[in-house]
């Protein structure tokens, strides 16, 4: 979170969130109404949508590295897979949510995020994907004619280690590896379209 213009490529979105804020500090100056926002970092795990083209970075690369083993094709990777990015696993973001729900007390804004050293690569990412899918890395391709996007996208969680400093995110190789079992035994139910 940070008071500089959001990047170009989601400044629509950011803004309306960057709103809420201002709403929040509004109804509790005016109405004394303590509401507040969380801003999570990528979500993924279990009964996400897993949409190709609809879905977020992990749901949907999980995807595709289940129909590239199941039809022995390549896992294409859009960029290089140098983009660095922060994952919450769902549970913990349920976990906090309900946490702020019933012990956060401030209209101010908390982001709920792993910690910045936690930090994967797409490629990372990918890599572990592929792993927990049982796909050989030899299918792993990332396709440098496509662009990498923005390549941080860092959260300062900062504010959040300070009131749950003994809060344990699930690793990111078993929450994906969770994520990757969970769709593959649930694949003809599991949300696979644009939204």
């Amino acid at each position: 979170y940070t008071a500089a213009p959001p990047h170009v490529s989601n400044e629509g979105y950011a803004y309306a969130k960057r709103m809420i804020d201002v709403m929040n500090r509004c109804y509790a100056e005016q109405y004394g109404c303590n509401m507040t926002s969380i801003i999570p970092t990528n979500i993924y795990g279990p009964h996400d949508n897993f949409s190709i083209e609809g879905g977020h970075v992990i749901p949907g690369l999980i995807h595709k590295a289940y129909l590239a083993k199941k039809n022995g094709t390549v896992l294409s990777i859009w960029g290089s897979g140098t983009p660095l990015r922060q994952f919450i696993f769902n549970r913990d973001l349920g976990e906090l949510t309900v946490w702020v729900l019933r012990d956060y007390d401030s209209v101010e804004p908390i982001i709920l995020s792993v910690p910045e050293e936690d930090e994967v690569t797409i490629r990372d990412v990918a890599l572990m994907i592929a792993e927990a899918s049982g796909l050989p890395m030899e299918q792993v391709k990332f396709d440098t004619t496509k662009s990498d996007g923005q390549y941080k996208k860092t959260a300062n969680n900062a504010k959040l280690a300070s009131l749950r400093p003994d809060y344990r995110f699930k690793p990111m190789a078993e929450g994906i590896a969770e994520a990757v079992e969970w769709f593959s035994a649930n694949y003809e139910t599991a949300r696979k379209g644009a939204h």
